[in-house]
């Protein structure tokens, strides 16, 4: 297995999201109802994993999993992670989370991705930790950023009076 490969922010990672937002709300008319680009590839000048991350909110998650040939038809695969409310697919370059519309206001990843905007001393060590990380598998990569990412979300939980919760959530 490679090693986790970490770029400099690419501008273009941006009108990537944006497209692929277009996708995922094409195949599934009716069911998203709000969709954002997530992760790092969504902070300006973060250092980041070349993989654009899309959250997506729907009602009923079922009704998605009934639609999984439309996501099937753009590329997208479905992968069990075993995380509550929760769906997540899988194509080149891109990751879906398909969450609940009752859970969208409190997912890590939104809160997480705010966080890193406003907050500039935690966006560079964070980015600054990444770096160090990279090329490590993923599992290690991953194990690796746990610590500073539940600290940022926990901070952000607390300022907007949300309950802290584990980041893998």
């Amino acid at each position: 297995m490679s090693g986790v490969e970490v770029r400099a922010h690419d501008p273009a990672w941006r009108d990537r999201a944006r497209r692929a937002i277009a996708e995922v709300t094409g195949a599934l008319p009716g069911l998203v109802v709000a969709a954002e680009h997530v992760g790092s590839t969504a902070v300006p000048g973060l250092a980041a994993k070349p993989i654009i991350d899309l959250m997506v909110s729907a009602d009923d998650l079922d009704a998605v999993v009934a639609a999984e040939d439309r996501l099937a038809a753009i590329g997208y695969r479905r992968r069990d992670t075993g995380m509550p409310e929760r769906l997540f697919y899988q194509r080149d370059g891109h990751h879906l989370h398909v969450v609940t519309t009752a859970s969208w206001d409190t997912r890590n990843e939104r809160i997480l991705r705010d966080h890193l905007l406003a907050n500039p001393a935690d966006r560079e060590a964070y980015a600054r930790l990444k770096r160090e990380l990279a090329g490590n598998d993923p599992d290690t990569y991953t194990r690796g950023k746990t610590a500073l990412i539940q600290r940022m979300v926990d901070d952000a939980r607390d300022r907007l009076g949300l309950p802290r919760v584990d980041v893998w959530e």
